[in-house]
């Protein structure tokens, strides 16, 4: 694309960087990021997630500076990423180790250590609480206290939370679940290396879990609604802390004892269960299940349910829907990219543009519907 210097750009761009901070400044108040990390815990995990990175303070000062725009805060918490050094990997998580806050099945009523309904705005209504706007922190310590009062009078009896069994072993052992082999393969990094279709696996769920979350949801709903009329069930919907382990610097083979805790990430888990029909001996065919994942940071169930639609899709790669074609898919979720590819059209494109202009031009005047008087054009 051609471009033209502008005269006295750097001034301009200067001025128009301390009007954007007289807007965030202008009514004389100052958001606390303290504040931002207790009050909008949906953004933080929304934007730890497609940021790919897990710290909720450098989230909370991220959407600060975006003045709550979760694209431009993803882009800040990716460059941020970007200059980090990789000092160790974390060992293999497993999610049964989970210690779980929120955990609900659709598939079945009664699971083996009952359904959890934790914090979800699934069963509030959705009316404006108008109360909100006379909250204090004195208001909120009281309501602290009680809450831990009454919390504190519960006997609560049932399975161990950091415990709990998966919902979908119930099918496996009925043996109802399509077979699914170990890949003890080490993952593929999408961070290191540029994505190559066909990608594998792992790199696709790498990408839809970084992937932008209205992005992931609306492609995950066209995949219900229409494209391949997908309706799965959730087996199991989990949220809660997983424990992170990092090994010593002596390589393979450490002792369990050279393993170390740093830490616990929240995080969301989506199973679905699809409907398969299977070719059999003879021509027989049968009806099993199939399974969707998803898993992202935070609390984000929605796109973690998504996630595990376009999971599947992927996994069938039917090439005559949309949303099972990977590189539609893989290429247009991404936050950074579609964002920016997009923005970029407000950059100056006057050589371009100028070009299609005289080619409309020169073609209406060959139909006599353009004027002689030159000096009229912009």
């Amino acid at each position: 694309m051609g471009y033209v210097a502008v005269k006295g750009g750097t001034l301009a761009i200067e001025e128009s960087i301390k009007r954007l901070k007289y807007e965030r400044l202008k009514k004389g108040t100052v958001l606390e990021c303290a504040r931002i990390e207790g009050g909008m815990r949906a953004l933080i995990d929304q934007v730890m997630s497609e940021g790919s990175l897990y710290s909720e303070t450098l989230a909370a000062i991220a959407i600060k500076q975006a003045e709550g725009s979760p694209e431009e805060a993803v882009f800040l918490l990716k460059a941020y990423r970007s200059t980090l050094p990789r000092k160790h990997y974390s060992c293999t998580v497993e999610s049964t180790d989970m210690f779980v806050e929120r955990r609900i099945s659709a598939s079945f009523k009664n699971i083996p250590g009952g359904q959890i309904l934790g914090a979800a705005h699934d069963y509030t209504l959705r009316l404006i609480d108008f109360a909100l706007q006379d909250e204090t922190d004195e208001g909120a310590v009281r309501w602290l206290n009680r809450f831990e009062s009454e919390k504190s009078g519960i006997d609560v009896q049932g399975a161990d939370l950091d415990n709990l069994p998966k919902v979908l072993d119930v099918l496996r052992n009925e043996g109802l679940l399509l077979p699914c082999g170990d890949n003890d393969r080490e993952p593929d990094d999408v961070t290191k290396e540029s994505v190559q279709f066909p990608t594998s696996r792992s790199q696709r769920l790498q990408i839809l879990t970084g992937g932008q979350t209205g992005a992931v949801t609306s492609l995950g709903y066209a995949a219900l609604r229409s494209f391949g009329a997908l309706h799965p069930t959730v087996g199991e919907l989990r949220v809660g802390n997983l424990p992170i382990y990092v090994g010593s610097l002596l390589g393979e083979g450490q002792a369990e004892e050279d393993y170390y805790y740093i830490g616990d990430i929240k995080v969301t888990e989506a199973e679905t269960i699809f409907p398969v029909t299977v070719q059999k001996e003879n021509g027989r065919k049968e009806i099993e299940f199939g399974i969707g994942y998803g898993m992202c940071y935070g609390q984000n169930e929605t796109k973690a349910i998504a996630m595990s639609i376009l999971d599947r899709c992927l996994e069938s790669g039917d090439a005559g829907y949309p949303v099972y074609d990977e590189e539609f898919v893989l290429l247009h979720i991404n936050s950074v990219e579609s964002t920016g590819f997009i923005s970029h059209l407000k950059l100056p494109h006057y050589v371009t543009f100028r070009s299609e202009l005289d080619s409309v031009r020169k073609t209406r005047k060959g139909k006599g519907t353009v004027g002689e008087d030159e000096g009229e054009r912009p």
